[in-house]
């Protein structure tokens, strides 16, 4: 039996790591499965969308 079957050898457990492109590691565009957004564009998205129920909650308050 060799050493790397022992208990502490767990060789494999987990899943293997994505590979990054050196671009994508510096903030470059990214090959994202399924045609993503990139995080800066989502998180415009987000706040635009957070704003909107801010201003659509301030309104109905108003009314009462």
């Amino acid at each position: 039996m060799s050493k790397s079957r022992g208990r502490n050898g767990m060789l494999g457990v987990g899943g293997q790591r994505k590979k990054i492109s050196r671009r994508a590691l510096r903030g470059g565009e990214a090959a994202t499965p399924g045609g993503a957004a990139d995080p800066a564009a989502r998180k415009k998205e987000l706040l635009r969308k957070m704003r909107e129920r801010a201003e659509r909650r301030d309104s109905a308050a108003d009314e009462q």
